[in-house]
């Protein structure tokens, strides 16, 4: 399983950036997607997750109304709509997945660099 990463770039806050990772390797039905972040000196932590499937979705509360995670099952490839970004939004996101039987995130991207600027 590959996931590639890519859209992070530097950004001012209050505005907007879409992040993309394409999926291979293997087929995800009834696999979740999700994006994770990791910011300079703190844990990793949760974003948003997202069913291949069904596209049933889950968001952290600190992004809940602002980001939208999305999924194109003929492009295999799931994209994170950040809206009104903030600079505690600045991170390291990463892409990951996981079979729906399990809890662990079994498959990581590469991670792309969102800076926000005040």
């Amino acid at each position: 399983v590959q996931l590639q990463a890519s859209g992070g770039g530097v950004v001012q806050a209050g505005t907007s950036l879409r992040l993309s990772c394409v999926a291979s390797g293997r087929s995800f039905r009834d696999w979740y997607m999700g994006w994770f972040r990791q910011a300079p000196g703190k844990e990793r932590k949760f974003v948003a997750s997202i069913t291949w499937t069904s596209g049933r979705t889950s968001y952290a509360d600190s992004v809940k109304g602002r980001f939208a995670i999305s999924r194109d099952n003929a492009k295999n490839t799931v994209y994170l709509q950040m809206n009104k970004l903030e600079p505690e939004d600045t991170a390291v996101h990463y892409c990951a997945s996981r079979p729906s039987a399990t809890y662990e995130w079994r498959n990581w991207g590469q991670g792309t660099l969102v800076t926000v600027s005040s």
